[in-house]
This record gives C-alpha cells, structure tokens and sequence, in this order.
C-alpha cells in the first residue's frame, strides 16, 4: 500500500466500510504505458469475471477498480457491465443530490462516456474522488460538481459512522477526462 499526499494522509484513520479498506490497498497502482498491462489490474479483470472484454490497461479500468473492491469487500457488483463506469448508476441504494457521504459511488459524465469513484470528500465546487484509471493510476482527483450523474450507496444493514458528509476547504486542478 502506497503513502497517500500528506494532505490526504487524514484518509487513513477511516477504517471502514470494508469497500473502503480494500480500496486503499491499491493507492498509487499504475497502468503500464503501450502495449504491456500492469498484471493486477488484469486479475482484476479475471476476478469480476470481465476478462473476455478486458483485456489490457489501455482500455478504461474505472469501473473495473471499482468492481474489485466492492467484490471484495463481499458485495455483488453489477455484473458485467462493471468496465461502463454509467452502469454503476443503477447499483446499491440512490443517494440524493447533497447527502453524498464517505465511500458512496460517484458516476460522472464525461467526453466519450462517465467515470466512477468513491466519495472522500467536497468543497462548494468539486468532489474529491478516489478512483482507478485517474491519470492512470489509483488515486484522488478533483472532480467538478456539476459532471455528477448518479450517487450510490452500499445497502448497509448498520452504517458505519465513517459514512458521513465530509467538508474540505482546499483544492487542487479539476480532472477533466479521467480516460
């Protein structure tokens, strides 16, 4: 597990939900530029059962990252459509607009497509999103309000206090188009 920005290293006492835990395990994991693909993300693939369609890190692997980690953390994804970051517009539970808390999924509207993360955070204008394939990598990004689409929440029998609205003042460049 990669150090997060010391500005983020706050993000490291949040010890649930299990989505969360097992998507912090993957800080800082890259794709691998031209014809090679970073075998974890390929395993991924393998896992969550996409990997006739996925088949190098050149294709979108948001949907995909988040596919693992809800996998993992013992929920069912949406099958497979998981690489279509849009398709996890219908998964969990809806959140309203302006009750976006920790580790609910966020669905973007993008050129060409959308984007999906996971909820560490907002100010007026941006969401901070941890996600995969965000300028290739696992990692947070700052993610224009008005591009969300949908916001989705694990169907939790008790949730888990971690889950709640988090303010940030700071901010850095907003990610434009996370292919």
């Amino acid at each position: 597990m990669s150090e997060l920005p010391q500005k983020f290293k706050w993000l490291d006492s949040f010890k649930s939900p299990r989505i969360w835990v097992e998507a912090r395990k993957h800080y800082g994991l890259l794709e691998i530029p031209g014809k090679d693909s970073n075998p974890n993300i390929l395993k991924w693939a393998k896992e969550t059962g996409v990997s006739g369609w996925y088949t190098n890190d050149d294709i979108p692997w948001c949907g995909l990252f988040v596919g693992i980690c809800v996998l993992r953390a013992g929920y069912q994804t949406v099958g497979s459509k998981l690489l279509a970051a849009l398709e996890w517009s219908d998964w969990g539970v809806e959140v309203e607009k302006g009750k976006e808390a920790f580790n609910d999924i966020l669905v973007f509207k993008r050129p060409g497509g959308g984007h999906v993360g996971f909820y560490c955070g907002e100010n007026e204008k941006a969401y901070l999103v941890y996600g995969g394939n965000q300028s290739n990598a696992v990692g947070l990004a700052w993610i224009d309000k008005t591009r969300l689409v949908a916001c989705r929440r694990a169907a939790f029998k008790n949730k888990p206090e971690t889950v709640k609205k988090i303010r940030l003042n700071d901010s850095g460049a907003f990610s434009e188009n996370e292919a």
